[in-house]
């Protein structure tokens, strides 16, 4: 079960340290259900993604190079190129912030995973996190994949 809040970065923290950072690359098979191939750094993966905007299941299966190679040729929509850095927060908590690549910069995400909808409720953002985009349609991966960028408020 993957538990997390997704928001629009309004700016980097001052004197940010990142405890680790990884180049994301992404493609979908499907966007319903969601069926997704990520190569992160070295390690590839293929999830499935069930439905749900806080919660819902995720079932991710490691890949070979080569499966990922030849299942990379299936995916459709636009590839999804990204750097992830994590930045350690108060309780424990990882804000894990995506910096996007073209055709999607310079679009920033920061999204927070949590051990339980309670724990994700209870979760304030800090004030370098922009507006929440958790519920709102258009702002998952698989939604800027097949659909592009979502109109953004003027």
């Amino acid at each position: 079960m993957e538990i997390e809040r997704k928001f629009l970065l309004k700016q980097l923290p001052e004197g940010i340290s990142p405890t680790a950072s990884h180049k994301i690359t992404q493609a979908y098979i499907s966007g319903d259900p969601v069926i997704r191939l990520r190569q992160e750094d070295d390690r590839f993966e293929l999830t499935v993604k069930g439905k749900g905007a806080l919660a819902r299941e995720e079932l991710n299966l490691p890949l070979t190079e080569e499966a990922y190679a030849r299942l990379l040729k299936k995916t459709e929509g636009n590839v999804i190129r990204k750097t992830r850095l994590f930045v350690p927060l108060p309780g424990g908590l990882t804000a894990e912030i995506d910096l996007f690549e073209e055709p999607f910069a310079p679009l920033k995400y920061v999204e927070v995973e949590f051990g339980s909808p309670e724990a994700a409720e209870a979760f304030t953002a800090p004030d370098w996190f922009g507006e929440e985009v958790t519920y709102r349609p258009g702002y998952s991966n698989a939604d800027l994949a097949f659909r592009g960028l979502p109109h953004q408020k003027t």
